[in-house]
């Protein structure tokens, strides 16, 4: 469908004219939301796209700057048009210029142009020649805009930073909300853990070749390993956020100490020492000695190859395995220890409040 505008322009449904000034012309172009009510935005940066809700979009100042949810990059709204927008927008910007182009042709012309008649000496009564110019074009119609089939929300995400609330969708791993920026260290932390959970059940979900071929390769053990060294640094980034947040005098009270956080105990009498409460009672003595047990896992398969040595038997005095001998890993070890680093993540984040 398609209807008349302003100066005898043709629009497709989703265009409009809105203004002119001169020779410039002002163009309106729909961007519809999905069935969801969410629309794309595309980072210029990385040019990652994810989505937003259009009713929380549209109530937002219109100088606000967005972030993309994956880099960080922020900018003008206007900035973050996906590249189906644009070809959208384009399409009618092409049809107003491919009328402009017809008017301006029909005013050079004024429509006809007509040769006077004139006599030709070709034979003895001679000729009378009348001849007529006419420029002719069929009637322009638009083409309907092109649709807009991008990715589709697989879950709604909602910011809960300072009453925000913009509900927005991501397709990967991301560290900030496109309106108020970066999220806060505990939402990161329990995405991380929810992504570890969801690896897992992506590989128990594999075909029995592929899961058999990874198994045999050593692809699975490298994988939970892989969850155990993922789990540290979640806590290692947490603990640390954390105590910076909370303790004037961070930089003083750990400098020296090397990679505090990622030692469970210091990491405990940090807080202690700074007058908070000890993650060890919080979380509970089972809890701690299982997650002790991890973090001294992780030591092994990151700087001996997974091979037990005195160091490891060490922190892990109730181990049966002897030095020389190489660790094992399992998916319910993952699984077990992804369960007590929430439990340790989630007393890291009432810490202070």
């Amino acid at each position: 469908m398609w209807r008349h505008e302003g100066r005898g322009f043709r629009m497709a449904d989703g265009a409009r004219l809105v203004g002119q000034s001169g020779s410039t012309y002002e163009l309106s172009v729909s961007m519809p939301n999905d069935a969801d009510g969410f629309f794309g935005r595309q980072c210029p940066a990385c040019r990652r796209l994810f989505r937003m809700q259009g009713d929380d979009y549209d109530a937002l100042p219109d100088d606000l700057q967005l972030w993309c949810v994956y880099c960080g990059h922020h900018d003008d709204r206007a900035d973050f048009r996906t590249e189906q927008q644009d070809a959208r927008a384009m399409r009618a910007v092409d049809d107003v210029g491919e009328q402009i182009v017809d008017q301006l042709l029909d005013r050079a012309l004024g429509g006809r142009t007509r040769r006077r008649p004139r006599s030709s000496s070709g034979g003895r009564a001679g000729l009378r020649l009348s001849i007529t110019v006419t420029a002719r074009r069929p009637a322009f119609r638009p083409k309907p805009l092109p649709a807009i089939q991008e990715e589709q929300l697989i879950r709604i995400r909602q910011c809960q930073s300072g009453g925000c609330g913009v509900r927005y969708a991501v397709f990967g791993e991301h560290r900030f909300c496109p309106v108020c920026g970066p999220l806060p260290a505990a939402v990161v932390a329990r995405d991380a853990l929810a992504a570890e959970t969801t690896r897992l059940d992506a590989l128990a979900q594999l075909p029995t070749e592929a899961a058999a071929a990874l198994r045999e390769q050593g692809g699975l053990t490298r994988l939970w390993v892989d969850t155990i060294e993922n789990l540290v640094g979640v806590v290692e980034t947490l603990a640390k956020t954390t105590f910076f947040a909370l303790v004037t005098d961070a930089a003083q009270r750990v400098q020296g100490k090397g990679n505090v956080f990622q030692r469970l105990d210091d990491t405990a009498t940090l807080f202690v020492d700074a007058g908070h409460p000890d993650l060890r009672d919080t979380v509970g003595v089972a809890v701690w000695q299982r997650l002790q047990q991890v973090w001294a896992a992780r030591h092994v398969f990151t700087h001996n190859d997974g091979v037990v040595d005195a160091r490891y038997l060490t922190r892990v005095p109730s181990s049966t395995a002897r030095a020389g001998q190489r660790l094992t890993i399992t998916e319910a070890d993952c699984r077990q220890a992804i369960a007590d680093t929430e439990r340790l993540c989630a007393a890291l984040a009432t810490i202070g409040v």
